[in-house]
């Protein structure tokens, strides 16, 4: 009892605990040894060990990182709960994930939706491409054409003054590069300028000058008298020292002349109520002026309406709030969000800034618009921003009043302009250059629209909603029938958004947002929308002009945000209206040009085709003159990609208006003397032109070798390279034709590829590569021995262009008929097998497929045993992806030379390589399927019979695999050498694999099931239907449920198979099985890919003719009435097969029935089958011709449009099918009954009506259909005339000679004589 009621003191306590602490910590992971895999479990009690990588815990004690106090004081519950340790054993006993997932980063910009976003254009661009969006739309250019070529204005942009600026702009470009260089080196000083050349002794202040914080001793020079800055001091306005932005605000300091008021240094100038205080003065800051929420004029407490005053005290001038001094302490809380201190210096760096408060400001009044911090205005002050927010829309009338004086107030505070300032400084001072590297912003990406402001009362941050009320949202969609507006548009097409009364505005605001909305059409609207528009845009283009049409599409083009359907429709748009402009487009050639040109070097090629396509149009519609004024300066601008685009749209000028026009000024650019850049971009456009007009150029090869010979030996390195690539690219265009134009450049090439090294010698290289195959026999032999020392040479290139290059050359000169084969096998195939066939070549794509084209190519001259011979034993190489280059190279090699100098010995090497790396794939390609196959089937043939069982034993193993490509790639194999193994009578092993295939019919695969089907059809095709195995009626039950298969490859490869049974063999199978798959069939129409219909259509005709067509026709007929138009085509086709098949008379009963059935759908599908039928049978329809006679009057006089296009077009089949036959009667009664469809508008119709009257002109004569129209050619009314010449001109065309015996005769009148006697003697 006494132990039991024994006080424990405090030490006591300490002392447990402590010893608990330390058993804790003693514990550590019970050393387990190494047990077997059956003992290595957790126990139920725990008595086991958990893994250490999942479950964390390694140093095995689970209590490390607890917390093993608990504070007597709150201090330490402020601690976050982040610091909890994961990954460990919780109080339940459960586990957390472990660390590893735990840690994981996540990407907080990550996008789930990415993958479902159209990438933009600019997205997918690489750096070089994206400096298109860096280029500036130029202003417009004076046409000198224009107004008969009279003077233009003075003011106008002519030719001169863009060249002056290309000059200058060259002349900058240099400068800055030798002043990069000089500053690398060290070299660069700063220049003295005219101020500080100048400087004065120390002279006497004003009183002025003075300020109160001066001291006597201080002598300061005069405003006007103060440097200028260097230009190394980027960092100050000229003017203001640092810490000056707030004038009179830190004490000690000089103020300047463009402080506010000279006057304010004055005593008294502080801000009224605030003391002076020395700098180092600790300052509580409810000291501090308090600043107004109107204005930021202290003291001035009159109402919002009254005229601000002239006449203050000097205790009442107008100043900022005196900024703190820095030493002061701050809150961070007092700080405004994302506020800067204005910095000195102007971001455009070019004039000096006029200062917060100008002194030219009437009414000397402080700007109240904008904050002067830089931060975001908040309340009244806010309404000069410029995006309205919500709430502008409902403000009182104080604030529209507030509103209005303050936008006055802007106004009058508005930046001063140049030549005020130049009116204000004395003289000496200089507008300073721009600072190294610095571009101004032009680009429309950065001309957002500025952040919506807050205004006062407007909730910030959360809140919880009313019951009951609905946020008003702003709407930010403009008004009337226009789609969506989409926010990147929004800088485009904001004028839309604002509500106005459109008849009050100008013409020109009217055209302007007409466009607009066209535009906005044509980008986001649906395509009927889309299509008006653009109709709207081409008819009016030349009632907008082309100045407002081009500046809101070009804007458009180069937009950051544009997507590839975009561009394709405003493309679309410059093309329409081009063609509609015609010669008023001239000023804008050069906008134009900046914003297509970029499309000529897209990676997507019908971009370029687009891009061509304009650039070609508008040489047409603007002339040569203007093009060639245009893209002048631009040929030798300083930027390497403006010289490369205007090269490529030179070529296409020149593909539009012919090579000669443009041959003088290329002539004169390839010499010119001044500039190096000018020379190369002509060459290149010689080059351009050869590639895009290829064989076209031939009629001035001469003349553009001659523009460009001289570049070969030009002093400048570039200019000597693109010279050999443009005679590289002439000479391809040439081939093969053309050598005696090269004379000129033959020795220059040759003494260049001794003189040059690197991307120089490979240019050269390859303009010899192209010209060797242009020779004639001996020299070809002779040039090739000497270039081949040099490329022997440069077998050894690391450089990856110069090995493609070197590739290429080698495999021109083996292709030429002078070089021999002995001089190839001794010279060149040592050196080529030794640098070429190795690991890394395989490795490159391009290198890949350069060296298996370069290496066939020899084989063709030397043979292909000679090349099998070295690589073959590479096919067991170790490298899986150079066993695949040698099994193409191999492939590609007997395909082209079969397999007759294959000894016995090679044969087997050859088998033996190709089944071990075709067993050895990890990733299953084509390449190795395509080459088993071709060395197989096609080269070996009938030799290959004693490897066919180990061939069947591998493919049967691998269809076993439990890889699904493995199991495909087997299966497509057994497709690809059934052929063979027939020919190697090889029956049985052919119906072992074709019992294994049917096994695996239930394959859960698609496009393994498709394969194993496509196997199946390659046995049935070779073995035939009696010997297959297993036998037919077998098979095709196992078939039809197969075609309910939804994947195409399965559908296609079943259908074919299915196809083939019924064509073959249809007796093995059951009328009813075969009605059963009729009705599977009809699925089938409706699938996507054309071949499965063609495929399906053509089986009902197998079928038909197996069972009998009337239980097929019946179910046709039914499918006549489902909705789906695709549906019904394909029936109406099956019904037309079904007829030629089975003769028309067994068709015909059955569907001129079905068309008194009164349906649409019904009707339109027999007159279509009727079409396809009469063009199936051909001379046949002679026999059915009457029969169908009233059928087709009937439809003919149909109020339904469809009914007469689908009539017309039988009638077309019928007339042509039976011309000859003596059935005009019939056709000339229904000529009577299609010709009132003359003046039908629906151009579906129009065109089966025009195409009946040529089907009819075939079969009745011309002169027949000649007095049809005759009636109507000299008729009164246009439209009428149109039509009937039309027809006459088709007439003209088709039987131009057979209408003269029908003309009318015309009695002569007086010296005219219209009698033909000679026709009067044949008639």
């Amino acid at each position: 009892m006494a132990a039991a009621t024994r006080k424990f003191t405090a030490d006591d306590i300490e002392a447990h605990i402590q010893d608990i602490q330390n058993r804790r910590a003693s514990l550590a992971r019970p050393q387990v040894p190494e047990l077997d895999g059956e003992d290595e479990r957790v126990r139920l009690d725990g008595g086991g060990y958990y893994d250490s990588d999942i479950y964390d815990n390694a140093n095995g004690n689970k209590y490390e990182n607890y917390v093993e106090s608990i504070g007597l004081d709150d201090l330490d519950d402020d601690d976050d709960d982040g610091g909890t340790t994961l990954g460990k054993k919780g109080v339940g006993g459960t586990y957390t994930a472990p660390r590893l997932f735990l840690n994981e980063v996540v990407d907080k910009d990550h996008d789930p939706m990415a993958q479902y976003k159209r990438p933009t254009i600019a997205e997918r661009e690489d750096e070089y491409r994206a400096r298109r969006r860096m280029q500036v739309i130029s202003p417009e250019r004076v046409d000198p054409f224009a107004d008969g070529g009279k003077t233009p204005d003075m003011n106008a942009r002519t030719y001169a003054h863009i060249i002056k600026e290309s000059r200058l702009q060259g002349e900058e470009a240099v400068i800055r590069k030798t002043m990069q260089e000089r500053a690398k080196e060290g070299t660069l000083q700063p220049v003295v300028t005219n101020g500080e050349a100048q400087k004065a002794a120390p002279r006497k202040r004003g009183r002025w000058d003075q300020t109160a914080e001066d001291t006597p001793q201080t002598k300061k020079k005069a405003t006007w008298e103060a440097e200028t800055p260097s230009i190394a001091r980027w960092d100050e306005t000229p003017g203001r020292p640092k810490g000056s932005e707030t004038p009179g605000a830190t004490p000690g300091q000089s103020t300047r002349m463009w402080d506010a008021t000279p006057g304010h240094a004055t005593p008294g100038h502080e801000t009224p109520g605030h003391e002076k205080t020395t700098p180092s003065a600790r300052r509580n800051r409810w000291d501090e002026t308090p600043k107004t929420d109107r204005g930021e004029t202290p003291g001035h407490s009159s109402g919002w309406a009254e005229t601000p005053r002239t006449d203050r005290g000097a205790g009442d001038l107008i100043q900022e709030t005196p900024t703190p001094s820095a030493s002061k302490r701050r809150s961070r809380w007092d700080e405004t969000p994302a506020a800067q201190t204005p910095s000195a210096t102007p971001s455009g760096a070019m004039t000096p800034s006029t200062p917060h408060t100008p002194s030219m400001t009437p009414g000397m009044m402080t700007p109240g618009g904008i904050t002067p911090g830089g931060t975001t205005p908040v309340g009244p002050k806010a309404f000069g921003m410029a995006t309205p927010s919500p709430a502008h829309v409902n403000m009182t009338p104080e604030q529209i009043h507030a509103f209005r004086w303050e936008r006055e107030i802007d106004e009058r505070n508005r930046p001063m302009t140049d030549e005020e300032l130049d009116t204000l400084f004395p003289p000496g001072y200089e507008i300073l250059p721009p600072p190294q590297g610095y571009v101004p912003i032009r680009t429309p990406a950065r001309k957002l629209i500025a952040t919506p402001t807050p205004m006062m009362g407007t909730p910030q941050g959360f809140y919880m909603p009313k019951e009951g009320m609905t946020p008003k949202h702003d709407d930010s969609q403009p008004k009337g029938n226009l789609p969506l507006l989409k926010p990147e548009d929004a800088q485009y097409f904001d004028k839309l958004l604002q509500d106005v009364d459109e008849e009050s505005l100008s013409p020109e605001e009217q055209k302007e947002r007409k466009i607009m909305k066209l535009l906005l059409k044509i980008k986001n609207g649906t395509p009927p929308m889309r299509k008006a528009a653009l109709r709207q845009i081409t008819d009016k283009a030349r009632e907008f002009g082309a100045g407002p049409l081009f500046n809101q599409i070009l804007p458009l083009l180069m937009s950051p945000t544009l997507e590839d359907q975009e561009r394709h429709l405003l493309v679309k748009v410059i093309d329409r209206v081009l063609y509609k402009l015609d010669d008023l487009v001239r000023p804008y050639v050069h906008k134009i040009l900046v914003v297509i040109e970029p499309l000529l070097i897209d990676e997507d090629y019908y971009a370029r085709v687009e891009g061509r396509e304009i650039i070609s149009n508008l040489a047409k519609a603007a002339g040569l003159a203007t093009m060639i004024s245009t893209m002048r300066p631009d040929i030798d601008n300083i930027d390497e990609y403006v010289r490369n685009t205007t090269a490529r749209a030179f070529a296409v000028v020149a593909s539009a208006l012919g090579i000669p026009s443009l041959l003088p000024f290329l002539k004169a650019v390839c010499k010119s003397k001044k500039s190096w850049q000018a020379r190369h971009t002509g060459i290149k456009i010689v080059q351009q032109i050869a590639i895009l007009m290829g064989c076209a150029i031939l009629p001035h090869l001469r003349s553009l070798v001659e523009i460009i010979e001289h570049g070969l030996i030009d002093e400048q390195q570039k200019v000597r390279t693109i010279t050999a690539l443009a005679l590289a690219a002439l000479a391809e265009a040439a081939t093969p034709y053309g050598i005696e134009s090269f004379d000129s450049v033959l020795k220059p090439l040759w003494r260049g590829i001794r003189q040059h090294r690197g991307k120089g010698l490979a240019a050269f290289l390859k303009a010899i590569g192209y010209l060797i195959p242009l020779m004639d026999g001996e020299y070809a032999d002779y040039y090739t021995r000497e270039v081949m020392l040099i490329l022997i040479r440069e077998f050894q290139s690391p450089d990856e262009e110069m090995k493609k290059i070197v590739l290429k050359v080698v495999k021109q000169c083996c292709a030429t008929d002078g070089v021999e084969p002995g001089y190839i096998k001794e010279e060149i195939l040592p050196h080529f097998f030794k640098h070429f066939w190795n690991h890394r070549m395989a490795l490159d794509r391009r290198n890949y497929r350069q060296l298996v084209d370069t290496t066939v190519e020899i084989a063709n001259k030397v043979g292909a045993s000679e090349i099998v011979n070295r690589i073959v034993d590479d096919l067991k190489d170790e490298n899986e992806q150079y066993r695949k280059m040698v099994m193409e190279t191999i492939e590609k090699i007997m395909a082209n030379l079969g397999a007759a100098d294959i000894d016995s010995r090679l044969e087997e090497q050859l088998i033996d390589g190709i089944l071990y790396a075709f067993q050895e794939q990890t990733t299953e390609d084509v390449v190795m399927l395509n080459g088993f196959g071709t060395i197989i089937v096609n080269a070996l043939g009938s030799r290959v019979k004693a490897y066919l069982p180990q061939i069947c034993g591998t493919i049967l193993w691998r269809l076993n695999n439990k890889s699904a490509k493995v199991r495909q790639q087997a299966a497509d194999l057994i497709s690809r050498i059934a052929v063979v193994m027939k020919t190697c009578q090889e029956e049985k092993l052919m119906g072992h694999l074709g019992v294994v295939l049917y096994e695996y019919l239930g394959e859960e695969y698609p496009e393994v099931l498709g394969s194993i089907l496509g196997a199946l059809k390659g046995i049935v095709n070779v073995i035939g239907m009696h010997k297959m195995n297993p036998p037919i009626k077998d098979l095709l039950p196992r078939l039809t449920p197969i075609l309910k298969n939804r994947h195409e490859k399965v559908q296609e490869n079943c259908i074919d198979l299915v196809g083939r049974i019924a064509d073959r063999g249809p007796e093995y199978v059951s009328p009813r099985e075969w009605m059963r798959i009729c009705f599977e069939l009809l699925e089938l129409l409706k699938a996507h890919k054309k071949a499965i219909r063609r495929a399906t259509v053509n089986t009902f005709g197998y079928i038909a003719k197996a069972i009998g067509p009337h239980d097929v026709l019946a179910t046709l007929l039914n499918n006549l009435k489902v909705q789906e138009r695709q549906n019904r085509v394909c029936t109406t086709v099956a019904i037309a097969i079904v007829a030629e098949t089975c003769s028309p008379f067994t068709v015909l009963p059955g569907l001129m029935n079905e068309y008194r059935v009164p349906e649409l759908n019904v009707q339109n599908g027999v007159l279509k089958s009727l079409s396809f039928l009469f063009e199936y049978i051909g001379e046949m329809g002679k026999d059915y011709i009457y029969a169908v006679t009233s059928l087709l009057e009937d439809a003919l006089m149909d109020r339904d449009l469809v009914h007469r296009q689908t009539a017309c077009a039988a009638i077309k089949h019928m007339a042509i099918g039976v011309y000859g036959f003596g059935c005009e009667d019939a056709l000339i009664h229904l000529l009577n009954y299609v010709w009132p469809n003359i003046f039908e508008t629906s151009p579906h119709l129009v065109q089966a009506f025009m195409d009946s009257v040529e089907g009819l002109r075939v079969a009745l004569g011309p002169q027949k259909i000649l007095q049809y129209v005759l009636q109507g050619l000299f008729h009164p009314a246009r439209k009428v005339r149109d039509v009937y010449w039309k027809i006459y001109n088709n007439l003209y065309i088709g039987a131009q000679d057979a209408l003269v015996a029908g003309y009318p005769r015309i009695m002569n009148m007086g010296n005219n004589v219209y009698t033909r006697d000679e026709l009067d003697v044949i008639l």
